[in-house]
């Protein structure tokens, strides 16, 4: 990983502005590129790129290695000669945030068409296709086949709601629904195709004009995933399907019950043997669409919060070992010793941990809405999220996609904790989302990451996620075409040119 000091923007690629609902690898892609590129912003990080199911969370997605196909641009396919003009036409209706069911419902139907023009063509770009279906079949096939059954069953819970025999992949009922459904499974194939290509062509773009692109891997899969239903030889799922127990984390600052994430964990003895060839298969399609990984609860690679099957919350679970180092000398083995991982690093965090991230070389972060709080009454100065504790090696948000925005979190402190942080950064009310980016920005830390709603300094409404909850507020905050262009980048670019960033 090159530890030059860089500045980035945290904004997935679903916040951009779009005409069809969700943002997506159209043109304002390549504008956001644009922006950050002239303004010295060198990392765009973004959020899973799978593809959602309940929920919408990118961290609960139906496939570990599948993309998001409401992500793929209309336009892009008229221009290749897929859609007709009166298909990219229909616009969704004007909203403040995203609705993926109105996306879905207008998207959809235009890639379907697209993926049968596709699947109906001749010459290169079929050619090109089939090559890629060939070699991503290995976990192609059966994400083509599951999100197929998804709809025949109108239900991703294949554990409890699919038939009994393609519930537990007999061979012969497998070999029935390929056979049946071939179309729509080809129909599915075709559009991860148009998803890796129009994501790939992105990315090149973005690195010509020294943007890296920073992804994110969730540590787990989700229950109703593919890779549960096709790889549950690898997870603690039972023969009937049913988990017999579920991830999360003990109580902390996001929740005093815990977080019941409700993910299968890792048969991590089944991993051992097969050398982790799931998990190099894994990183290895996460390095081609990354420059720059960040692993998702981090300390879940050396000990797991597990939680016994039927509980309602997280306070009953316990801290299970898994073999990390073991994983990562695997991956240092296929991939070289320099691996380009960010080590989500929060929560509780044990010296052992700490030993998995500091021995092998991984930046951790920090997080500057968790530095600030009181010891007897007093300022708790020795706080490791504070700037001024900061080392090097590390990576520097204002807060993450699970934080308010910082504005709205500043507005929502009582008036010690206001004044406390208006005299660390000294500075007004009005001015403390932009002193806290400056300090940042400042700081010793490698690279400084500041979420797209901070740099636009907006409220709460703004805000991306709230853990442990689900609804239409989730996951969906959208930037405005106009913000595009926001003269705020050019603060970015002057605190990075002042604190060597560019």
């Amino acid at each position: 990983m090159d530890k030059t000091r860089k500045t980035g923007i945290l904004m997935h690629i679903t916040s951009l502005p779009s005409e069809y609902g969700i943002g997506d690898f159209g043109e304002n892609a390549y504008s956001f590129v644009d922006a950050l590129s002239d303004n010295g912003v060198r990392l765009w990080q973004i959020l899973p790129l799978g593809p959602t199911g309940y929920g919408d969370s990118p961290y609960a997605a139906r496939s570990a290695f599948a993309g998001n196909e409401l992500m793929i641009s209309p336009r892009q396919l008229y221009r290749e000669g897929f859609l007709e003009i009166e298909d990219v036409m229909r616009k969704a209706k004007p909203s403040e945030r995203v609705d993926y069911g109105a996306a879905r419902a207008l998207k959809m139907p235009m890639l379907r068409k697209a993926a049968d023009a596709l699947l109906s063509s001749s010459g290169n770009e079929k050619t090109r296709y089939e090559k890629f279906r060939k070699e991503e079949g290995w976990w192609l096939e059966d994400y083509a086949l599951f999100q197929t059954l998804i709809d025949h069953f109108n239900d991703s819970r294949w554990f409890f709601q699919w038939p009994e025999d393609l519930r537990n992949r007999k061979p012969e009922a497998l070999e029935k629904a390929r056979s049946e459904y071939r179309h729509e499974i080809d129909v599915y194939a075709a559009m991860q195709y148009f998803f890796r290509k129009q994501y790939m062509k992105l990315k090149e773009y973005a690195n010509a004009h020294s943007v890296e692109i920073v992804g994110d891997i969730p540590i787990f899969v989700a229950p109703d995933s593919s890779d549960a239903w096709a790889e549950r030889k690898l997870l603690k799922i039972d023969e009937n399907g049913q988990q017999e127990a579920s991830s999360g984390v003990p109580p902390d600052a996001f929740s005093s019950t815990g977080q019941l994430w409700g993910n299968p964990l890792y048969r991590w003895e089944e991993h051992e043997r097969t050398g982790f060839e799931w998990w190099i298969r894994r990183f290895r399609e996460n390095f081609l669409l990354f420059d720059i990984v960040r692993v998702d609860h981090f300390r879940g690679f050396e000990a797991c919060w597990e939680v016994p099957a039927g509980e309602k919350t997280a306070e009953n679970g316990k801290w299970v070992k898994s073999p990390g180092q073991k994983l990562f000398d695997a991956l240092r083995s296929e991939f070289g010793e320099n691996l380009p991982i960010i080590a989500e690093d929060l929560g509780v965090i044990t010296p052992e941990v700490e030993a998995l991230r500091d021995g092998n070389h991984f930046p951790g972060m920090k997080i500057l809405q968790f530095a600030f709080g009181f010891n007897d009454g007093k300022w708790q100065t020795d706080n490791p999220y504070l700037p001024h504790n900061f080392v090097p090696l590390s990576v520097a948000y204002t807060g993450t996609h699970d934080n308010n925005t910082t504005l709205g979190w500043y507005s929502e402190l009582d008036d010690g904790m206001k004044d406390y942080i208006r005299r660390y950064f000294e500075c007004s009310d009005s001015e403390v989302v932009w002193r806290m980016i400056r300090t940042l920005l400042g700081s010793v830390a490698m690279y400084a990451i500041i979420p797209m709603q901070d740099v636009l300094s907006l409220g709460a409404e703004a805000r991306m996620n709230v853990p442990s909850t689900c609804g239409s507020s989730n996951w969906s905050w959208k930037m405005r075409l106009e913000d595009l262009a926001s003269p705020s980048l050019g603060g970015l670019k002057y605190y990075s040119e002042l604190y060597g960033r560019v």
